[in-house]
């Protein structure tokens, strides 16, 4: 029986970190295989990218499900780095939501097949980008409802709104990617109205103008709280 207050095994905090940081090398590699052999490519020309044998690979991942989960929060880090540092700007709603919009397309853009993928790769099992995707709605529902608070006005619609807009970025850039028909200005421009003119509505539904958005702190007197709707 172990004695209480027994002294963690420094070995043991060791190889934890030896194997976070193996696993993070493996993933690294795992998206550029991805990237140079395309959605559809197999386990053994990743573990050939990563330089060891499949069943080396298998150590640090239980299986392929696991291991592209983990390509899943790598990708859903590149973009939730992109867009925070686009739309957490001093700058009018119309331009965060374009320069967030452009941000999400070039993360997306610089690695294709690795989206194409992620988005695919649904089975049984689970989805990949099912952490990543909850990570970045937390995220968007945490920006708007602190923004619709700082307003004064009911911040009950946030979540669901986030939900909505990650999951109107997946749909249209599965569709971009897949189908070339666009070029990444073109689909950017769309995307950034369809989004602002959802904020301008939920806007004047609220009854908040939307330029006081641009500004939290200076909402105009004739704008009132207003309690959730039933």
């Amino acid at each position: 029986m172990a004695r209480e207050g027994k002294a963690p095994d420094g070995r043991s905090s060791r190889w934890d970190a030896h194997r976070e940081v193996r696993r993070a090398e493996l993933v690294d590699a795992a998206v550029r295989a991805i990237d140079a052999h395309g959605p559809d490519v197999g386990v053994a020309s990743i573990a050939a990218e990563a330089g060891v044998s499949k069943p080396v690979l298998y150590r640090y991942f239980a299986d392929k499900d696991e291991l592209y989960a983990a390509v899943g929060q790598w990708g859903a880090d590149e973009v939730m780095d992109r867009l925070l540092a686009a739309i957490l700007t001093e700058a009018s709603v119309r331009d965060r939501v374009e320069r967030g919009v452009d941000a999400y397309l070039g993360a997306i853009e610089e690695h294709p097949n690795v989206f194409l993928l992620l988005v695919r790769h649904r089975t049984g099992h689970g989805d990949p980008l099912a952490d990543g995707k909850a990570r970045i709605a937390a995220t968007f529902a945490r920006v708007l409802g602190d923004t619709l608070r700082e307003l004064g006005v009911d911040a009950a619609g946030a979540e669901p709104w986030a939900e909505g807009l990650v999951g109107l970025g997946l749909a249209t850039g599965e569709w971009w990617l897949s189908r070339q028909t666009m070029t990444r200005t073109a689909v950017g421009r769309y995307l950034t109205a369809f989004v602002f003119h959802a904020l301008e509505g939920t806007a004047a539904e609220l009854g908040v103008p939307l330029s006081a958005l641009d500004a939290p702190g200076l909402v105009p007197d004739s704008v009132s709280p207003i309690t959730r709707r039933s």
